[in-house]
């Protein structure tokens, strides 16, 4: 059985702009919806007057707004709707380790970034094992145009393959164009050493060398890939700015993300942060395995 792309859903308008894009994801790789909803949390405005079965009303209707909304136009398109009582973060993990990908709504840029909610999604981001998709409003931005899939390479061939396999797959699924990013800066004195001297006067100098380093990443995916349009596009800069200008037009930015966790939870990294922070486009982010 094909694996579904999963959303996360709670009534709100962030989540609702998550279900069109994951609805016309699957309906464009030709694979399952589903919709998942925790009803224990959401929505916050039921009364507690009105019992467990009011509850269990709202959460239905919840899913069957997102299932409609989904289906719209898309007759040939499955959808399964689950609601879930669990906690909001083990729902929707549980849901990204049996999908495709797992599909969730933000409220939009700044410095306090709300995903779908709220906390939890931060927390989903940084464990999920899965590529999560972050989807904004689209109050909250220009509607989606037609653009590149941007992608970032960082580190080795081998840290930077679940991003790149997410990104070859994405774009070959829209026939657009995809551009490869890799970012670098100067490396510190204690660096030099004789084998990276060597390597380096060997490529012909450091931006030769980054150049060197994204193609080689690139080259099993081109050959996976062969239909897809590739730039390759090395800039000296911070990784996330050097993203960030990359991703303006973009349909799509995918990044990376190595977890570090620490005694208040699990954090994303410094570039995954500012791609969800501040990237004009829907964010894509994928684990290091």
């Amino acid at each position: 059985m094909a694996r579904a792309i999963a959303v996360g859903v709670d009534g709100s308008p962030e989540s609702l702009a998550a279900v069109d894009w994951a609805a016309h994801e699957a309906a464009l790789r030709r694979l399952p919806l589903r919709i998942v909803h925790a009803p224990w949390w959401e929505p916050r405005d039921v009364p507690v007057t009105g019992g467990g079965d009011a509850l269990s009303r709202a959460a239905e209707a919840v899913v069957a707004k997102a299932g409609a909304r989904a289906a719209e136009g898309r007759p040939e398109l499955e959808i399964d709707s689950e609601v879930v009582a669990e906690d909001p973060v083990d729902a929707l993990l549980g849901a990204a380790r049996t999908a495709e990908m797992l599909v969730l709504g933000s409220k939009g840029q700044g410095p306090v970034l709300g995903f779908l909610l709220g906390s939890y999604g931060r927390q989903v981001i940084a464990e999920a094992r899965h590529p999560v998709v972050s989807v904004r409003s689209p109050g909250d931005r220009p509607p989606p145009r037609a653009g590149e899939v941007v992608v970032g390479q960082q580190g080795s061939a081998e840290d930077s393959g679940p991003a790149l396999a997410f990104a070859f797959a994405a774009a070959a699924a829209h026939g657009a164009t995809l551009r490869a990013v890799r970012a670098w800066s100067l490396p510190p004195l204690h660096a030099y050493s004789p084998e990276f001297l060597r390597l380096t006067d060997e490529a012909g100098g450091l931006e030769p060398l980054e150049r060197k380093s994204l193609r080689e990443a690139l080259a099993p995916w081109r050959e996976k890939f062969p239909d897809v349009r590739v730039v390759e596009h090395v800039e000296i800069g911070s990784a996330g700015q050097v993203l960030l200008a990359a991703s303006t037009g973009a349909q799509l930015l995918v990044v990376g993300r190595r977890a570090r966790y620490t005694p208040i939870g699990g954090r994303i990294g410094s570039v995954a942060h500012a791609a969800l922070h501040h990237a004009p486009c829907p964010v894509a982010v994928t684990s290091h395995h």
